[in-house]
């Protein structure tokens, strides 16, 4: 699946852009038509509801054509559909806008809400919420947090200046802090510098730490110890950015985040349950704009509590 090269093929509705899906340079066997393709390579929507769409007009070629259940394999072109759910689970949290100009958006994100659609969420994500309530079709994250995560989140507001923005990530010129909650532990030393090799584990969704030349790195240091002594917030600033990257490398210290429903082990509540949020805060953002050179500084208006 891909973004789409041209959302215009198909307007952004309620605040959702058409998704993409590029056909084989050849034919698969058995699938002569371009229903029995999307049937096939997206199993998550029935063949009946892929013939209730054609007859919506909801799927279209790459030059807006509508595509119909009998139209033959087309190889290599693009078609375009909207991604919805009959069903989502709703967040009863909100969002807040904290910056916006022409070119960037600063999001704070509670806990739970995804940034952008997969799995079960579709609506209930911050892009789609964002775009649907500010009328913005070419919103896009610059970098994303695990739902379970709060905190800021910078988003792209236009495609002409996305690639200046994009490049602070990719050449680690944005400072990130994050805030988080964990044991205490007397006579670690703080601060540090944690590294190790990060890849995906055969436990779905879970990242774990192999043998091999480092490719995470991570800031560490104490901000402050609970009265009671078990408890510590700690900052964290992220060199690199891997998927869960904060969290094993916590995990790794024996310091598992306060309320972490994966690592050490998962422990993932069921859904609907919200009384036990992550204790990590995306706190702060700070770069020079790309294209002003002027430095901009972005911080949450959340704060993590002991109790």
């Amino acid at each position: 699946m891909h973004n789409p090269r041209d959302p215009q093929v198909l307007p952004m509705r309620d605040g959702v852009s058409p998704s993409c899906v590029v056909l084989p340079s050849q034919v698969p066997q058995g699938q002569g038509s371009m229903l029995d393709f999307l049937a096939q390579r997206l199993p998550a929507v029935s063949r009946a509801d892929w013939l209730a769409r054609m007859a919506a007009g909801e799927v279209v070629d790459e030059h807006g054509v509508p595509v119909t259940p009998q139209r033959a394999f087309e190889r290599g072109i693009r078609v375009y559909y909207y991604r919805h759910l009959p069903v989502e689970p709703q967040i009863p949290f909100t969002e807040t806008v904290l910056y916006q100009d022409a070119h960037i958006l600063v999001a704070d994100k509670p806990h739970f809400l995804p940034v952008t659609p997969g799995g079960r969420y579709l609506q209930s994500t911050l892009l789609v919420r964002l775009k649907r309530r500010l009328n913005l079709p070419d919103l896009s994250p610059l970098h994303r947090i695990d739902r379970d995560t709060a905190g800021l989140v910078l988003l792209s507001v236009c495609k002409s200046s996305r690639g200046a923005y994009q490049a602070l990530f990719r050449d680690h010129r944005i400072a990130k802090h994050y805030d988080a909650i964990a044991p205490w532990r007397e006579g670690l030393a703080f601060p540090r510098v944690y590294e190790s090799r990060l890849e995906e584990s055969p436990q779905f969704f879970r990242m774990h730490e192999v043998p091999g030349e480092p490719n995470s790195r991570t800031h560490m240091d104490v901000a402050e110890v609970s009265a009671c002594g078990t408890w510590a917030r700690y900052r964290l600033s992220p060199v690199t950015g891997k998927r869960h990257q904060l969290r094993v490398h916590m995990a790794a210290l024996g310091l598992s985040l306060r309320n972490d429903p994966f690592y050490p082990v998962v422990n993932d509540p069921p859904e609907g349950d919200y009384s036990r949020p992550l204790q990590l805060l995306a706190r702060s953002l700070a770069f020079d704009d790309p294209l002003t050179g002027e430095p901009r500084f972005f911080e949450s208006s959340q704060r993590l509590a002991f109790a």
